[in-house]
């Protein structure tokens, strides 16, 4: 499928983009499986099911968006290769795309990025550019890459194509628990939640789809109260993956679809991190527990609801584990 030319490309997300997104990324990206827990389901008084997007390829969710944007370049504009500044889960993920499609990756990366993240773009093959640890950084050095290289930018989710990719997780999930009452999801930039949440009620109008988000990066819920974007300048949280600043395509969505978003605590998703290591046997990241969190301590709304998690990757440096004690010296 070739990309749409400008003066014909949509102007917001639509279950046609999504549909063309599960079609051309089938076979290059996995099926995710979702898990129960009688266990969890006592602690939280609610029935929960676990979209495990920490087994994708990759290691996140990330791969559905990156690798729909990659294969829809035309050949011309592939050639040029691609590029994004990102904190490592996208970096990764369009690495992989492009090396699937035999064309290069450009990835701006932040000097602080998680070890397991950093070795996965490595063993993808992209050309990585450091910076410093803020959004104008990655963005002044993105913009530079593009114009050194030529290559077109694949942003992390404020991208139409990015989203659509991001929404077939809960195509896949409502297809395997067609009874969810709710959807829980970690929000950052915004492309996963939107492109869930268009996803989600055009198959099941009466869905609640609720976003989570870490208390010190909480722009979508300021930016949902104010009705515009609402930037958080210092970001301070675990979640790593959730540092990013909102983009405006997602958040149209959010606004359009979202019924609220939850803002929960550090130590809160490091309770739930581990809560799910325990229980479920899986590794997760800090932004992946987030969702999961927001039921440690629920709001009535949610008891005894059927509620579908989506758990968004499992790449974290396991010698920097959160509830690790430091031997006494």
């Amino acid at each position: 499928m070739s990309s749409p030319s400008p003066s014909s490309a949509p102007a917001a997300l639509s279950w046609q983009l999504i549909e063309d997104a599960r079609e051309r990324i089938a076979g290059k990206v996995n099926l995710t499986p979702v898990l129960t827990s009688s266990t969890l389901d006592g602690l939280t008084g609610a029935r929960l099911s676990f979209k495990c997007e920490n087994f994708q390829k990759g290691g996140a969710f990330k791969a559905r968006g990156a690798t729909n944007a990659v294969f829809t370049l035309s050949e011309t504009a592939a050639r040029r290769g691609v590029a994004t500044h990102s904190s490592g889960n996208h970096a990764a993920a369009l690495a992989r795309a492009a090396a699937l499609r035999g064309i290069r990756a450009y990835v701006v990366m932040p000097d602080n990025t998680a070890q397991a993240k950093r070795a996965a773009v490595n063993r993808y093959g992209a050309e990585i550019t450091w910076c410093a640890p803020t959004m104008a950084a990655r963005e002044n050095a993105v913009q530079q890459v593009l114009a050194a290289t030529g290559a077109t930018l694949i942003h992390p989710y404020n991208d139409l194509l990015v989203m659509a990719g991001q929404a077939t997780v809960a195509v896949e999930f409502l297809e395997a628990v067609p009874v969810l009452d709710v959807l829980l999801c970690p929000v950052g930039g915004g492309g996963l939640i939107s492109g869930c949440a268009v996803a989600a009620k055009s198959i099941k109008r009466d869905i609640r789809v609720i976003g989570v988000e870490p208390k010190g990066a909480d722009d979508a819920a300021r930016s949902l109260r104010a009705g515009r974007i609402v930037p958080v300048e210092r970001p301070d949280t675990i979640a790593d993956g959730l540092r990013a600043t909102l983009g405006e395509l997602p958040f149209a969505e959010i606004r359009r679809l979202v019924d609220d978003i939850i803002t929960v605590s550090d130590e809160d998703i490091v309770r739930a991190m581990r809560q799910m290591w325990e229980v479920l046997k899986i590794v997760v990241e800090p932004s992946a527990a987030v969702a999961y969190a927001a039921l440690l301590n629920p709001p009535s709304a949610l008891r005894s609801r059927r509620i579908g998690i989506i758990v968004s990757g499992g790449n974290l440096d396991l010698d920097q584990l959160p509830w690790r004690v430091a031997p006494n010296n």
